[in-house]
C-alpha cells in the first residue's frame, strides 16, 4: 500500500499489514540527555522504556486538521478506505512491535551520550502508548492486543477519538484510557476534526458517557489549535461533565509532521495561552490544575 511506503520514509517501522512503531522524540531525549516526558512527570512512567505504536497506523474515522500523519489525497497519496481488511494476530503484532522498537534503537549503541544500562532497559519496554497514528479501535482485536501487552507486564496507554463506542464498551481495560476532545461543539468539531461520518460527534458523546463505567485511570485530552478551537471553555466543561474523567490534559497543537501543510506556525499556542485557557476550563468544570510542563505546552487538571 502506498501509504505504508510513505510512512517508512518518515521513520515509521511498519509491522505486519496495518501496524506501526516509531521511537518517540522524548525517548531519544531520555537516552541522550536524561530528559523526561510529561507522562513521566504526570503519571510516573519511565520515559526511556516507552514503546509508541498503533495497530491502525494508516486508518482513522476523522481527518483532524492538526494530525501529524499524511491524509488521503495529500501530496498525491491515496489508499483504500478506512477499514482494515486482513487483520494480523495480536501476539504477532506485539512481538513484531517490540522487535521494531529494538531495531530502531540499535543506532544508539555507539553513542557516547547513552548509558549502556539505560539502553538495555529501553530495549525492554515497560509501557506502551497505543496512540502513534490512526484510530486504534479500528483494529477489531484491540482488547486482545491490550491483554497481550499486559501478559508481558507492560502498562498500556490507549488513546481513542471516541467515534467507536460499540468497541469501547466491550474493550479490555487499559492502564489508562484517553479520549480526544478537540472541540466544544459540533460546529467546531466539523472544522477541526473533519469527521468522515456525520454521526461521529454523537458517537464521541456516547463514548464519553461510557468513561464513568471504567475502573482504570481515564483522561480527556484537549488539543488546542489557535484560531480554531480556543473558545467556549464552558462548552468544553459541559462535555467534560458527561464523562467525568480522573484527569484532563490541555495541550497545544504542535507544528510538526504533515500538519504543517494545513496549518501555519501561528496556529500553535504558547504555553501561557494553553495555561490561561486551561484555567478557564478548570473554573467552568470544577477541576483543579495540578501540574504543567511548559516544554510540552501541556497542563494537567484533576477532578475533585
Amino acid at each position: 500500500m502506498q501509504i505504508l511506503k510513505i510512512l517508512r520514509k518518515q521513520g515509521y517501522q511498519i509491522v505486519g499489514k496495518h501496524s506501526g512503531v516509531k521511537i518517540c522524540h522524548w525517548v531519544r531525549k531520555a537516552l541522550t540527555s536524561e530528559t523526561i516526558c510529561y507522562k513521566s512527570k504526570f503519571y510516573g512512567i519511565e520515559t526511556h522504556r516507552c514503546l509508541q505504536m498503533s495497530p491502525a497506523v494508516a486508518f482513522c474515522t476523522n481527518r483532524c486538521i492538526y494530525c501529524w500523519r499524511i491524509l488521503p489525497g495529500e501530496r498525491g497519496a491515496q489508499w483504500e478506505g478506512e477499514k482494515i481488511i486482513e487483520e494480523d494476530d495480536p501476539k504477532y503484532i506485539v512481538e513484531k512491535a517490540i522487535e521494531a522498537h529494538r531495531r530502531a534503537l540499535t543506532g544508539y549503541k555507539g553513542n557516547p551520550k547513552v548509558l549502556k544500562e539505560k539502553l538495555e532497559e529501553a530495549m525492554n519496554p515497560k509501557h506502551v502508548a497505543i496512540s502513534l497514528s490512526g484510530e486504534p479501535m479500528l483494529y477489531s482485536r484491540i482488547g486482545e492486543l491490550i491483554e497481550e501487552f499486559k501478559r508481558r507486564k507492560m502498562t498500556t496507554f490507549l488513546v481513542t477519538n471516541g467515534t467507536l463506542p460499540n468497541v469501547l464498551e466491550k474493550i479490555v481495560e487499559p492502564t489508562q484510557l484517553y479520549i480526544s476532545v478537540s472541540a466544544p461543539s459540533k460546529e467546531i468539531y466539523k472544522k477541526v476534526c473533519r469527521p468522515l461520518y456525520e454521526e461521529n460527534w454523537e458517537k464521541l458523546l456516547t463514548s464519553l458517557s461510557l468513561l464513568k463505567s471504567f475502573n482504570c485511570s481515564t483522561v480527556i485530552r484537549i488539543t488546542l489549535v489557535k484560531g480554531l478551537n480556543m473558545e467556549d471553555p464552558s462548552g468544553y466543561a459541559n462535555i467534560i461533565k458527561i464523562g467525568m474523567p480522573r484527569y484532563i490534559e490541555v495541550k497545544a497543537y504542535m507544528h510538526v509532521g504533515c500538519s504543517i501543510w494545513r496549518l501555519g506556525a501561528d496556529a500553535m499556542p504558547s504555553h501561557n495561552e494553553v495555561l490561561s485557557f486551561a484555567k478557564m476550563i478548570a473554573e467552568s468544570s470544577g477541576y483543579e490544575i495540578i501540574d504543567e510542563v511548559p516544554a510540552s505546552r501541556v497542563v494537567l487538571l484533576k477532578g475533585g
